[in-house]
């Protein structure tokens, strides 16, 4: 079916109808969802706790103190929950392949990825990794010696834009295996979740190969080290230091990239046969 272009306000409207479906959808099931939300706040300050503690025991691990790790640790939050909001749909995109979704998706006249970012918001998962982060970066934000001014607070924004961009195009990446594979959350865990485990801590404490695994080929560390670096300025890995302005093209070039390769993907797609309805 032909595509039919719509401008930028017209989208935006159409956003916004889609973000309030999918909260009356949430609304409906309150008890469930916000079960879900505390369940992932939960999972995830276990790993938050467990730092807290092996640094309450050694006070710092080469040259990082608590303050500082739990500062670079509320990137990786904060831009995942911005990642939910707005991508959820990528994250899912298998989810779709597998149950005839996406076919219906292609009979619209709309474009595709505006569909698949618009049908879906997980907002339990916004909350739950959302709430984690905004409580480790209020915590860590003003004790870590960083200077507020309106640069650093733009830079900020930059990279948490850069960020959630860097993720979405990981995900984009799994995704485009759905059109062969169908199921890809195997993949998919071993691409983002594993890897977002080593990300957690400082590129300086690894060995050289997985530096330069989470700089070159799954580049998480522009998603919080890097950003983390632009305002600690730690004496501790010796990389380059433009790495630390790079966050937004980084997002932007690797999105821009893997959506290539999905749309490529789209057109040699066949359906899977099950029935969305």
């Amino acid at each position: 079916m032909k595509v039919i272009w719509h401008s930028w306000k017209e989208l935006l409207v159409l956003f916004f109808k889609y973000s309030n479906m999918n909260l009356k959808l949430t609304l409906e099931y309150k008890l469930n969802r916000s079960l879900i939300t505390l369940a992932i706040f939960c999972r995830e300050m276990v790993g938050v706790v467990v730092m807290w503690l092996i640094l309450l025991r050694f006070l710092h691990i080469r040259g990082w103190e608590l303050h500082e790790m739990l500062f670079l640790y509320s990137f990786l939050f904060l831009s995942y929950s911005l990642f939910v909001f707005l991508f959820a749909g990528i994250r899912d995109f298998d989810n779709m392949v597998h149950s005839g979704e996406f076919d219906r998706l292609l009979t619209r006249p709309l474009g595709l990825m505006f569909q698949i970012v618009a049908a879906r918001i997980d907002f339990s998962a916004t909350l739950g990794h959302g709430i984690v982060g905004v409580l480790l970066f209020s915590n860590t934000a003003f004790s870590v010696g960083i200077d507020w001014t309106w640069g650093n607070v733009a830079y900020f924004a930059l990279v948490l834009l850069g960020g959630t961009l860097i993720q979405a195009a990981i995900f984009l990446l799994s995704a485009c295996f759905s059109f062969w594979a169908v199921k890809t959350e195997s993949l998919r865990n071993l691409i983002f979740f594993n890897t977002r485990r080593i990300a957690g801590y400082p590129l300086s404490f690894y060995p050289v190969f997985i530096q330069k695994l989470l700089v070159f080929v799954i580049p998480l560390s522009f998603v919080n080290y890097f950003p983390a670096q632009y305002f600690l300025r730690k004496d501790d890995a010796s990389l380059w230091s433009g790495y630390l302005y790079l966050t937004p093209v980084v997002g932007a070039l690797l999105f821009g990239f893997v959506f290539l390769l999905w749309k490529r993907g789209v057109r040699h797609y066949s359906s899977t046969g099950h029935s969305a309805y």
